[in-house]
């Protein structure tokens, strides 16, 4: 079943490559999908414009003219760890990243949407879509670690290139979402549903000093060394869900819009079951939308939304570092195999789910130009105790600037344009594998930063 669906979304699979955010905002998730969506900094479902926006909400395919969209942008993130000043430097069996900052490599990604609106009448419509909204990259060159091979033994210290002390380290995660909407409009309510299939490609390198943490070094009694755990290259799955929204015409000035997505269920990723919990899940998570729209005056728009996604639902996403200390080989007293890398219990990033608060405005300046504006504020996932092994997904957005345009042209094709800064952010957590007991000194801090920035731009007609 897995080869037959790879089989038969070869074409997708293509286009995820291309579509291949690198460390998306949100969490892992884009901050809006479409044009119309991204200058609004995700704002303004509840007043859809293009095609592509059936992908936030299904209702809105009734709702817009038959068009084709096609989308293209170009995002950049900046991101990068600062290992702190420490005081076990990789003695007494501690686990040390040597002190230093160390960005990552690969700093630009294009990522294409494409969306298709077909009206079947005056209240019903079908809109396929096909966009990348879910991912995360990282690529450390440099970089090095220190460790006890034999802990208090005679031994000395290793320092060894890497991140991890395992060579070039980093995860690449792909994601992308094709999907086939309906929506048919019922007096003041337009209401949708599409099925969602998504398809995902992951690979992890440089994280092999995790080997004796994994639910198979466990159950071998510490005999046999994990072969899914890293350097595999690309693994892929795919799975599916579904999207239900509505969008209320409340009065001639304001508009109501909700929806959601559920939990998609995906395969294993087998080639890295002895690193995701349960084997190598790594289902997509739930999200919902709730959007408000207000004719505020005949040439000016306001929109506030709300997003919730349910990173938490996710074990290998939401299950915390701390569930290594009890697994039996990790050396802390733990008696929990399942807490182990690749088990229920096994440590994921220790994400909690993101709420994320946007704001958004639209106004004319002429009969065929539109201008747009946005903000948007969220809390991001990452909790402090978590952040060694968050040097590989530092999503740390809390805030997107947005601005952009929609232009209308004589023919009737519009032409927008979508802007993104996202400014500076950071975390600082300590490195778990340091940690000991008063009185002995804190373990080093490590800091994770990132700045990103993104331009779109898409034609409809």
């Amino acid at each position: 079943m897995k080869y037959g669906l790879r089989a038969m979304v070869l074409p997708v699979a293509a286009a995820c490559t291309l579509a291949a955010p690198a460390m998306a905002t949100n969490g892992y998730f884009t901050h809006g999908v479409g044009t119309h969506s991204k200058a609004l900094a995700g704002a303004g479902d509840a007043s859809p414009e293009m095609a592509i926006d059936a992908a936030n909400n299904p209702a809105a395919g009734v709702l817009v003219d038959e068009s084709l969209d096609l989308g293209i942008a170009l995002f950049s993130p900046d991101r990068k760890y600062e290992a702190g000043s420490t005081f076990y430097s990789g003695q007494y069996g501690t686990f040390t990243l040597d002190p230093g900052t160390y960005s990552s490599d690969n700093k630009a990604f294009p990522i294409p949407y494409i969306a298709k609106n077909w009206k079947l009448s005056d209240t019903s419509a079908l809109t396929l879509s096909f966009y990348g909204r879910g991912g995360m990259n990282t690529e450390y060159n440099t970089g090095s670690a220190s460790f006890d091979p034999d802990g208090p033994g005679p031994a000395p210290v290793m320092s060894l290139d890497g991140t991890y002390g395992m060579g070039r380290a980093g995860v690449d995660l792909m994601q992308a979402f094709l999907e086939l909407s309906y929506s048919v409009k019922v007096g003041e309510v337009a209401l949708g549903f599409a099925p969602v299939f998504a398809y995902q490609m992951f690979k992890a390198e440089g994280v092999g000093a995790f080997a004796p943490y994994t639910k198979s070094f466990a159950a071998s009694g510490g005999m046999a060394m994990p072969s899914n755990l890293t350097n595999n290259g690309h693994d892929a799955s795919s799975g599916f869900g579904f999207k239900v929204g509505a969008i209320y015409q409340a009065t001639d000035a304001l508009s109501i819009s909700v929806a959601y997505q559920s939990e998609i269920d995906m395969e294993e990723f087998d080639d890295y079951s002895d690193l995701f919990a349960e084997g190598g899940n790594f289902d997509i998570p739930a999200s919902a939308r709730l959007g408000l729209s207000y004719q505020a005056a005949p040439d000016i728009k306001i929109h506030f939304d709300i997003e919730q996604s349910y990173f938490s639902d996710v074990a290998s996403v939401g299950n915390p570092l701390s569930n290594v200390a009890a697994c039996p080989t990790a050396q802390m007293g733990g008696t929990d195999i399942e807490s182990c890398l690749g088990g229920s219990r096994g440590f994921g990033f220790g994400w909690d789910d993101v709420t994320v608060y946007q704001v958004g405005v639209e106004f004319k300046t002429a009969a065929n130009m539109t201008w747009k504006l946005g903000y948007s504020q969220t809390e991001q996932p990452i909790q402090k105790a978590d952040a060694l092994i968050n040097v590989l997904a530092p999503a740390v957005m809390e805030q997107h600037i947005t601005a952009g345009f929609a232009m209308e042209r004589d023919n009737g094709h519009t032409i927008s344009m979508a802007f993104m800064y996202a400014p500076e952010n950071s975390v600082v957590g300590p490195n778990l594998f340091e940690m000991a007991p008063p009185p002995y000194p804190a373990a080093q801090n490590v800091t994770l930063t990132m700045s990103q920035y993104e331009i779109e731009f898409a034609y409809s007609f």
